[in-house]
């Protein structure tokens, strides 16, 4: 797989169920520190809720994730969540969905439905985005070959993660999968250039 599927932005979407009122919130994350970083701004704005369940799926292969039912029954809360996550094959996705508590039951069953309700309405609000799964390198190279280093970054559709252009450059490239090969070939073919990949 060349490709993966994830959000490039926020939403939240209501919903109610005898009483009790669920919000749903949906995330591009990219790090369990992004993770905690959105569910702090969750919690702050929501500190009387009863609930902040969530779950979420990181990197390109799928292999980080988390199901938190924050009190909830066992598996009755994060599980739906990531069930929505995955039925839309995405990553780099964070969903919390925050509840109310409005004085009727719902049981295990009501609650299940209620928060795969939730994560489903709002991850129906932000349509996926389709990225290139990228391999990561570090270049070094004299200010004089800037141009030449440029115009194989462009044309390869790399990402510059990060710059810093002095009399001595370094630049970090995200390189498309796709064309990785045919990239470094361009790139080990202009004299004084040093790439290094990154972990």
């Amino acid at each position: 797989m060349e490709v993966y599927f994830t959000v490039d932005k926020t939403a939240v979407a209501e919903f109610k169920d005898r009483g009790s009122k669920f919000l749903g919130y949906v995330f591009p994350v990219k790090s369990p520190e992004a993770v905690k970083e959105c569910l702090m701004e969750v919690k702050k704005e929501h500190p009387k809720a009863t609930h902040h369940c969530y779950a979420y799926r990181l990197g390109t292969d799928g292999m980080q994730f988390r199901a938190n039912d924050d009190g909830e029954p066992s598996g009755s809360a994060g599980k739906p969540i990531l069930g929505q996550i995955d039925s839309k094959q995405l990553t780099d996705v964070l969903v919390v969905v925050v509840r109310y508590f409005g004085g009727t039951l719902l049981g295990v069953p009501g609650l299940i439905n209620a928060y795969k309700v939730s994560a489903s309405m709002v991850l129906q609000l932000v349509p996926a985005v389709q990225k290139n799964i990228e391999s990561k390198y570090h270049l070094t190279f004299d200010y004089t070959i800037m141009n030449d280093v440029m115009i194989v970054v462009k044309q390869n559709n790399c990402t510059v993660l990060s710059q810093e252009l002095q009399l001595f450059c370094t630049m970090d490239i995200g390189v498309p999968k796709t064309n990785e090969e045919l990239c470094l070939l361009r790139l080990r073919d202009i004299h004084g250039l040093e790439i290094k990949p990154l972990k």
